[in-house]
């Protein structure tokens, strides 16, 4: 999701601490059933209040990741795009996140899960390729958050 100048719509966890998440963008698993665009426009609604059909979203990147920050084995993340939504960016989840906002998406908020930071940052570069990995070289700290 971008907003005014390309900027990127992100999160800010209520409970700030060493084992809270970092900052997030709108995002979390799909429903059982659900497709992949279905449960990014659903996400979006529920965490930011933005309106988007789910067959207006462009799958922009996929990032392969070796593990996941919480430990759990393999997984794909896939971002998508948005040019128009209908609604007001809102925190919908006050209860989870202190904040939500449009970040400037050349300066991604820290700290941030480092495949989503990896994932982002691939898809913002512009290089086109939409595919990505995470954690395949031994050298990188799963776990070690980016900006932290």
């Amino acid at each position: 999701m971008r907003g005014r100048a390309g900027s990127p719509a992100s999160t800010t966890p209520t409970t700030p601490g060493p084992r809270s998440p970092p900052g997030l963008f709108p995002g979390g698993k799909a429903e059982e059933g659900e497709r992949l665009d279905e449960a990014a426009a659903r996400e979006l609604r529920e965490e930011a209040g933005l309106v988007v059909a789910a067959e207006e979203l462009r799958l922009v990147h996929t990032i392969q990741v070796k593990a996941g920050w919480d430990g759990q084995g393999p997984f794909l993340l896939s971002v998508f795009a948005a040019t128009s939504w209908r609604g007001e960016l809102t925190n919908t989840e006050p209860d989870k996140h202190l904040a939500v906002l449009w970040v400037d998406a050349t300066a991604l908020p820290t700290p941030m899960f480092p495949a989503s930071h990896a994932a982002l940052t691939a898809y913002l570069s512009g290089d086109g390729r939409g595919f990505s990995t995470y954690g395949g070289d031994a050298s990188e700290d799963l776990r070690a958050l980016v900006g932290a």
